[in-house]
């Protein structure tokens, strides 16, 4: 999944940026109010980790604006404010859940996890895709009971193309939610093609054709089957 961190504290962006990564994300960062704006403005996310107290403003008002732009977007509110109306505030804001510092990240992720099966995988860790199994926490795929076998990027890829199926995405939204924000700075994304084809060839080798379509000059559209 992509993930936003808004988070001031170097030391502490740092570690939970990371176990993050390390977990299989793709995680951005933003460290002051405008720079978080900016992003938000710009790039979409399927959750934002939002500090209350930042350089230059509030993350309640990040929250307030994020909401309003991306409706869909998970918000966990991360702060050492650990006030009742904070936590009020930022709920009816439409955040999805709140922790206050310290944590732990082990706590983190299990609330990141909770809030990401919420909103895209209707509550459950596996999905039914047509004939494919898919299990969003150990990333695992099958096909008629036999593991397909697929790098960390493939399974990205395929993940956010059956949270988007039988939608047309653009290049440039499929490059940035897989590789992060700072691709859409590449002269080309001539590798994508590549990444699709190494992806359709591992399900070939297992049988199965995966119904992704090339939408010329726009991008590409999965549909299950």
């Amino acid at each position: 999944m992509k993930l936003l961190l808004i988070e001031d504290e170097p030391g502490l962006y740092q570690t939970i940026s990371s176990f993050l990564i390390n977990e299989g994300h793709v995680c951005e960062l933003a460290t002051t109010y405008e720079e978080a704006e900016e992003k938000i403005g710009v790039y979409a996310y399927d959750c934002v980790l939002i500090d209350i107290m930042l350089p230059g403003g509030s993350g309640l008002d990040l929250l307030e604006e994020l909401k309003k732009l991306h409706k869909t977007t998970g918000a966990i509110v991360i702060s050492a404010k650990d006030s009742l109306d904070d936590k009020l505030k930022g709920l009816d804001l439409g955040a999805d859940d709140y922790l206050p510092k310290p944590f732990h990240l082990s706590e983190l992720n299990a609330r990141l996890r909770s809030v990401l099966r919420r909103l895209k995988f209707e509550g459950s860790d596996e999905m039914q895709v047509g004939s494919l199994t898919i299990d969003t926490t150990a990333r695992t795929v099958f096909y008629e009971g036999k593991e397909v076998i697929l790098n960390r990027k493939e399974f990205d890829l395929l993940l956010f193309f059956v949270t988007n199926q039988n939608r047309v995405i653009k290049k440039s939204a499929l490059a940035e939610h897989v590789w992060g924000d700072n691709i859409d700075q590449a002269d080309s994304y001539d590798f994508i093609y590549s990444q699709i084809k190494n992806l359709r060839k591992r399900f070939s080798q297992m049988g199965y054709e995966l119904n992704i379509q090339t939408v010329y000059g726009i991008g590409y559209k999965f549909s299950p089957q």
